[in-house]
């Protein structure tokens, strides 16, 4: 199978696999106290600046989730896009488990913007309301769009200034990175972000996650909200392999090349279709566009993909560092055939 549903369809990239294996030899110490986990922090911290404390994870959902619950309180609230990952794909986690009420903004293409986080502050001081407390945005967002680190360090400066930290959803953040041409550390730690979650499964990994803090005061004891999450991986090895693999020789740039390439291929070639519509700016690797219903279900058939907005017929069609042109250019003729 081929897909263009998601980058979490792609499989485990060769080179992290075999880190996985070779990290497989006879005993080591459990719960990230072995050599292999402790590399790849110093990786971390090559990209990140010395002083981040970094938290391994299973999934992207836990580590948005634990990290909120970490950083607010009972009262707080959580300002995102009506979009965002949080509040559309994790099942309540952030209100259940973090027990704390996310408050939508107002977004052009999937991104905050100071003009929309301004009126939710205006009654942060009265005690009938919750308190915002943090501010989420993710990179590149589930538009597939991009924060200029200029609008992020806009945004960390303004919420920094009301108090307010700032937390980063980079689920795809190597993509971003890539994008934009700039490195981890200059698109967060230097722009003021405070925490991350970084993301490694959509780039080649397998359960991969960490949550990054940028602002290390900030992740203090983070280490036993994470056992109690459930979320303290006892062989941490496997894990740890991935991540020094990730982040050596350039294997995570090249991943998130590959996948970038492969979505402005597949935009220039639909994009000549007169029967469909290129909906979002394409700027990671997500192509967002209107799609003949007609076609949809035996399409999505051949190459399972996601129908974004039912009303519309928007669909969302996701590269990876797997995605062939081959795959494109098959995709694109079962597309015409079916028009």
């Amino acid at each position: 199978m081929r897909s263009f549903a998601s980058d979490n369809y792609a499989g485990v990239h060769p080179v992290i696999m075999e880190a996985i294996v070779n990290a497989n030899n006879d005993h080591m110490t459990s719960y990230g106290e072995d050599p292999v986990s402790e590399a790849a922090v110093e990786l971390f911290k090559e990209h990140f600046g010395d002083d981040v404390k970094v938290f391994f994870m299973a999934t992207g959902t836990a580590t948005n989730t634990l990290i909120l619950k970490h950083i607010t309180n009972s009262w707080s609230s959580v300002i995102c896009t009506n979009t965002a990952h949080i509040t559309v794909d994790e099942c309540g986690s952030t209100e259940s488990i973090a027990g704390v009420k996310l408050v939508h903004a107002d977004t052009v293409n999937g991104k905050l913007s100071l003009s929309s986080i301004e009126p939710l502050l205006s009654g942060r001081k009265d005690v009938h309301q919750s308190q915002p407390s943090v501010i989420s945005i993710t990179q590149n967002t589930e538009l597939g769009t991009l924060y200029t680190v200029e609008e992020i360090k806009e945004i960390c400066d303004y919420a920094h200034s009301k108090g307010l930290w700032v937390h980063m959803d980079g689920a795809r953040i190597a993509n971003a990175s890539v994008a934009l041409g700039v490195s981890f550390k200059e698109m967060t730690t230097d722009c003021g972000v405070d925490v991350l979650s970084f993301g490694g499964t959509k780039n080649g990994c397998m359960c991969a996650e960490a949550a990054v803090f940028i602002n290390s005061e900030l992740g203090k004891n983070f280490e036993f909200i994470r056992k109690q999450g459930m979320q303290l991986i006892s062989k941490m090895r496997y894990v740890g392999a991935q991540f020094e693999a990730l982040l050596s020789n350039g294997l995570w740039i090249k991943n998130a090349a590959k996948a970038n390439d492969r979505a402005s291929i597949l935009e220039q070639k639909i994009r000549q279709i007169s029967e469909i519509t290129i909906t979002r700016p394409v700027q990671a690797n997500a192509v967002f566009a209107i799609i003949p219903a007609k076609c949809v279900e035996e399409l999505q058939a051949q190459f399972p993909f996601y129908v974004w907005d039912e009303a519309t017929g928007e669909v969302r069609l996701m590269t990876s560092w797997s995605t062939t042109e081959e795959d494109i250019n098959n995709f694109v003729l079962a597309l015409k055939e079916l028009l």
